[in-house]
């Protein structure tokens, strides 16, 4: 697509925060109509006992995958120039930064962008969650642990396996990554249909998901055609939540780019669907032990997600969206340590059922 016209018209920042805004609102919106969720698909799986997070989860994923890889086939896509291809990525980092981000996602009861889109519905668990997951973040990226984090990211890189690129690695050609990714929307589709989900709430998730290939396709376009340097990215949420939290905080004259404009654009698609359907409500902490949960959560997954080099969307499904090997062993690493952290807090009694917030509500 020829951007010229909006180009002439609008600064490149500008036009780099409003293409983030609309794909934030866009997910935000189909997000929380969908009650995209990865940690109550993964634990749905885990417990034997599929409902509509699961299907909705694949629906997403496989849609991301389908849409990124036509979009890369055509050419409107150049992933080489992502980040998760175009430089060496942690395989360690991916590797324990999954693994404590599935914990963290289980004990806040959602995952970075599942908070994102409660807390614009009146959640207020999920939004203090969601600031302490910023600041940690912020604080794993530039702040005290950042030594920490770079020690344990520098333990294994992809530089020693020669790339990140897996359709490299094994010899993928288009036909059959978007066949593969075929697969889990059959997968989806098949789960839909035995569990009865809603054609709307099926809608919604692939909306979500499509909102991944939207985010490469604009930022491609732009570094094809600004005058700036601009870097190809998908939809995550760690670095653009710590990005948001600075801007906040930092005086004015900060550089305005895509992920400026994300999580606003994600708040504002959740507010406004919530708002449209009436879902908007004020909730709380149950308890000192619960905020403990939450807050230990968050915390988790700030570190680990800076780690992994993104969260369950950014390192999981956008980085899978172009194979990236990291973001595939980050994203088995949250499924697996998702699911034991269930089963140990199941058996203490601290655990409920994955679909506790189906209203739009975390336990």
């Amino acid at each position: 697509m020829d951007l010229t016209y909006l180009l002439d018209r609008i600064s490149e920042p500008w036009l780099l925060a409003t293409g983030g805004l609309v794909v934030g609102v866009l997910f935000g919106a189909f997000a929380q109509q969908s009650r995209f969720c990865l940690r109550a698909a993964s634990l749905e799986f885990s417990r034997g006992a599929p409902k509509d997070r699961l299907p909705v989860w694949l629906l997403a994923f496989s849609a991301a995958l389908i849409g990124t890889q036509v979009l890369m086939l055509l050419g409107e896509v150049q992933a080489s120039e992502a980040r998760q291809l175009a430089s060496p990525q942690s395989l360690s980092g991916a590797l324990l930064g999954g693994v404590m981000f599935g914990t963290g996602m289980v004990l806040a009861r959602g995952c970075a962008s599942r908070l994102l889109v409660l807390s614009a519905t009146g959640n207020l668990r999920a939004l203090l969650s969601g600031l302490v997951f910023a600041v940690v973040a912020q604080a794993s990226l530039r702040g005290v642990l950042a030594p920490v984090r770079e020690g344990l990211a520098g333990l294994w890189t992809t530089g020693e396996i020669g790339g990140n690129d897996l359709t490299a690695h094994l010899g993928l050609t288009p036909a059959i990554t978007i066949s593969f990714a075929a697969v889990w929307l059959l997968a989806g589709l098949v789960f839909a249909w035995r569990v009865r989900v809603r054609i709307w709430q099926l809608l919604a998730a692939a909306g979500a998901g499509l909102a991944i290939p939207l985010a490469w396709w604009f930022t491609s376009a732009m570094a094809r055609q600004a005058f700036d340097p601009v870097q190809v990215e998908g939809v995550t949420f760690t670095g653009p939540s710590a990005d948001t939290l600075m801007l906040v905080l930092s005086p004015p004259g900060n550089v305005l780019d895509f992920d400026i404009g994300l999580v606003p654009g994600v708040f504002l698609g959740s507010f406004l669907a919530a708002l449209l359907t009436r879902e908007l409500a004020l909730q709380g902490f149950e308890g000192g032990r619960s905020m403990a949960r939450y807050l230990t959560g968050a915390t988790l997954m700030g570190f680990g997600g800076m780690l992994a080099g993104g969260c369950a969307v950014g390192a999981g499904i956008t980085g899978a969206s172009i194979f990236a090997v990291t973001a595939w062993i980050t994203l088995t690493a949250i499924w697996l340590s998702a699911g034991v952290t269930d089963r140990l807090l199941t058996r203490n009694g601290k655990s409920r059922a994955p679909d506790a917030d189906k209203a739009g509500q975390p336990a």
